[in-house]
């Protein structure tokens, strides 16, 4: 059985020997470790990978004591995860279809280690690509006068497939405080970095005007917000006078979709830990 603890606390002396040694004690073998201390913060931040034997640990014994012995001492956040369960990944989606066919092929290829158990989006436009891959597509229209009856259908299918994080694969919608108190930390929008400095509908097309020489995506969690939550993962390339607009689009969002397909293994794999707004991403 393998697990991921991930945990952060003030720093101070004896850690991750008492950790290690808790964790050997219960017949647990450790098979990767990562620390980092945010000095300005006095924050430590460690995630470790183990391995127990099911004959000799009961998880469910395992964390009351961990909770009792080290979390209480050390005023630990922290959480278990059992890595031998796939997480349940719901996508959210407009009418652009570069992002969704991506993280499609890379889960269809088994790169990313999820179950998709639906797509949903406002449109219907890109319904035959999720029968293309065989998963059930719900059309959710979203506009200002039915905006709650909208969030409550999202919630309900959320709910219903016990959806574990949601993926915004270039969602033209503002997700409702609601929803994200409901998913803290764990919805993943994707946006051009060119935000704030060139927000609005064409920020390629403003971004040409400007000259810029280069331009890039971002991935974070969503929080109310909009735009300023946690960063997981960021690109940029490099562009000239010699490139269209058409150009820009289209590097645009090839970097959009490595960058959200980046975000989304470091979420599965347990890699990110949020604190004041930031990220510590292990490697």
């Amino acid at each position: 059985m393998k697990t991921t603890i991930l945990v952060h606390c003030p720093d101070q002396s004896g850690i991750i020997s008492t950790v290690t040694g808790f964790i050997h004690k219960n017949h647990g073998n450790i098979v990767y470790l990562d620390q980092h201390v945010d000095k300005p913060a006095n924050v430590f931040f460690m995630r470790i990978v183990s391995e127990f034997d099911e004959k000799s640990t009961d998880l469910e014994i395992f964390k009351p004591l961990f909770q009792k012995e080290l979390a209480v001492k050390y005023q630990m956040e922290w959480s278990l995860h059992v890595d031998d369960r796939l997480p349940k990944m719901a996508i959210f989606v407009s009418k652009y279809n570069h992002c969704l066919y991506d993280l499609l092929s890379r889960y269809h290829s088994g790169e990313l280690a999820v179950e998709i158990p639906f797509i949903l989006s406002n449109h219907n436009e890109l319904r035959y690509i999720a029968e293309q891959f065989d998963i059930p597509f719900f059309h959710v229209p979203f506009a200002k006068e039915i905006k709650f009856e909208a969030e409550q259908e999202q919630l309900q299918l959320l709910r219903k497939y016990k959806i574990d994080f949601i993926v915004l694969a270039r969602y033209m919608q503002i997700i409702s405080g609601d929803l994200i108190t409901k998913f803290p930390n764990k919805i993943i929008n994707i946006h051009h970095s060119f935000l704030p400095a060139f927000a609005g509908a064409k920020p390629y097309h403003a971004a040409f005007k400007r000259g810029v020489k280069i331009i890039g995506a971002t991935s974070h969690y969503v929080t109310e917000e909009l735009d300023e939550g946690p960063i997981i993962e960021q690109d940029v390339t490099t562009v000239s006078h010699s490139h269209s607009i058409e150009d820009f689009i289209t590097k645009g969002r090839d970097l959009e979709k490595i960058v959200l397909s980046r975000a989304v293994k470091l979420h599965i794999a347990r890699k990110t830990m949020v604190y004041n707004n930031k990220t510590v991403i292990f490697s």
